[in-house]
């Protein structure tokens, strides 16, 4: 059992080929994060397909706009329930609650980091997990920085999930995910290396301040348009070598 999907036109460096907007159920419909605002199309697609539904439900992972972007007009369009975290729309999801449909429940699972409110939805009947920006479908690495605790959050975040015994992971940007066990651990060894390469610094000098582990952690390696996300995301690894919390 898998899913069905339509991809935003919103492709780029952090979106890949652009935001998936996944499906599960068909009369009894879920329809996990509908992507950008702006994308017309997008938009007039997911709502045709809602309207085969008895029962259609947006849900949201978090609260980025490639993500959510698109929640006002979609409901302007189908009337549908909006639940999950990150948009005033949104009815709460907490930590093990769960959303019928005719394909099983998905339950959400706290999963903070990337956000600082950011939710997988877990499929057990297949065996699944919807992890939105947890992890991409490509690479070693997404972007953790926008809060203090963030890497540490991340770091539980990736145990959670592998707890969950699926066989693929759905990540909102780039393909399905079946090699689970080694794609987290990858995205853990990433960061782990960061997170080194910023105390080998700090304890050669303990003053040093962002500008200089900036140019030892990343060198000339940051694409144009990239530094301040960059900058941010070494912010969350200092605060996680200075105040560890895991």
């Amino acid at each position: 059992m898998r899913p069905s999907w339509i991809v935003a036109n919103n492709p780029g460096p952090f979106t890949l080929s652009g935001t998936r907007t996944f499906f599960v159920g068909s009369r009894r419909l879920a329809v996990i994060d509908p992507g950008p605002d702006g994308d017309r199309e997008h938009v007039e697609a997911l709502a045709e397909r809602m309207g085969h539904a008895d029962e259609s439900t947006i849900l949201l992972s978090h609260g980025h706009a490639d993500h959510s972007g698109a929640v006002e007009a979609l409901v302007a369009r189908t009337g549908a329930l909006v639940r999950g975290v990150g948009h005033d729309a949104a009815v709460p999801l907490s930590d093990g609650d769960v959303v019928e449909t005719d394909q099983g429940p998905l339950i959400s699972v706290d999963t903070p980091g990337h956000a600082k409110p950011h939710l997988v939805f877990h499929w057990p009947e297949a065996k699944a997990a919807f992890v939105a920006d947890l992890v991409l479908g490509s690479g070693d690495t997404t972007w953790v920085g926008e809060y203090e605790g963030c890497v540490a959050d991340y770091f539980e975040s990736l145990e959670r999930v592998g707890r969950l015994g699926c066989r693929v992971l759905y990540p909102a940007h780039g393909s399905a995910i079946e090699d689970v066990a080694d794609c987290l651990d990858r995205y853990r060894s990433h960061r782990l290396v960061r997170v080194e390469q910023v105390r080998d610094v700090l304890t050669a000098e303990p003053n040093a301040d962002l500008d200089h582990v900036y140019s030892v952690v990343y060198g000339d390696t940051v694409p144009d348009g990239f530094k301040r996300a960059a900058e941010m995301s070494l912010e969350a690894l200092l605060d996680y070598v200075r105040h560890p919390l895991a």
